[in-house]
């Protein structure tokens, strides 16, 4: 059975309410704030000290709550299991992808990117590794309050709740930083497109205040002999809210889908060993 960490509400519900059936117990929650554990995860899951997972036995770590929980931790959660980064704004700094995909290639252990809100992941990671993927743009709206921006982007945010404001338009690499919490669904493009990477993929970040309850994640992708592909994911989302409801379901699907392939890896583990480093866009929307 493979034994798994979340920490975030809904994940932790849907593998205590579902978790047995697709074979997934759960190991240990952690929050940086343990107040919100108390009522929703029994005592014996909550962890105290993120330094202390190892004691858990966890066979995959998924993080869902700050790329610096990557930057910070990953290495270690890569020597003792495989490690899902919910975040993956954390691998736009250089340095950390560098070093967690080394240490993945040493442990054995698989550095996962969940699809998220990213639509037609799948296709993209095709068309770049048949060398078609020409150019890549992600543009993300939503409504002001749904961002949390740092740097100049948090001070042009106070222009922007009069009008649809065109808050950042670049390099997703020069974007994560300024909105970790937000943009990770552009790394997950750029992951899934690493012949463009974080410095190739365009992004562009649109605030609207005509988007109460949903957010709206655009992506063209552009081939050659002018092939391209348009697509519009309209996301529901909660006033306020920095994911889109949907992206959990996603993230859901997204562990499922690893399971299935650490599965399919232990069977065939004497034929082909496999990746070490996979970004993991199978069934990344089935609600």
């Amino acid at each position: 059975m493979l034994r798994s960490c979340f920490s975030s509400q809904y994940l932790v519900q849907r593998l205590r309410d579902d978790g047995l059936r697709h074979g997934l117990e759960l190991a240990f929650v952690w929050n940086r704030d343990a107040s919100k554990l108390k009522g929703t995860v029994p005592a014996e899951l909550q962890l105290g000290k993120l330094s202390d997972f190892s004691e858990r036995h966890a066979d995959i770590i998924i993080e869902v709550a700050h790329p610096c929980i990557a930057q910070v931790h990953g290495e270690s959660f890569l020597r003792a299991a495989d490690f899902m980064v919910g975040s993956p704004t954390a691998l736009a700094d250089v340095g950390t992808e560098r070093k967690l995909r080394e240490v993945a290639r040493q442990s054995g252990h698989t550095l996962y990117i969940p699809s998220g809100a990213l639509w037609g992941g799948q296709d993209i990671q095709r068309m770049d590794e048949g060398g078609m993927l020409q150019a890549l743009t992600v543009t993300m709206t939503k409504h002001p309050d749904s961002f949390r921006l740092g740097g100049h982007l948090g001070e042009l945010l106070q222009c922007a709740r009069q009008e649809r404001t065109m808050l950042y338009e670049g390099p997703v690499r020069g974007l994560c930083p300024l909105a970790p919490n937000n943009v990770n669904t552009m790394a997950a493009a750029c992951m899934a497109a690493p012949s463009l990477g974080f410095d190739g993929v365009k992004g562009c970040l649109v605030a609207d205040p005509n988007l109460p309850d949903y957010h709206v994640v655009e992506t063209e992708a552009t081939g050659p002999g002018g092939f391209s592909v348009h697509t519009r994911r309209k996301n529901p989302a909660a006033y306020r809210a920095v994911t889109g409801a949907a992206t959990f379901a996603a993230f859901w699907s997204s562990l499922l889908g690893i399971h299935l392939a650490i599965l399919t890896s232990i069977a065939m583990v004497s034929i082909h060993a496999g990746p070490i480093v996979k970004d993991s866009f199978e069934d990344q929307f089935q609600l």
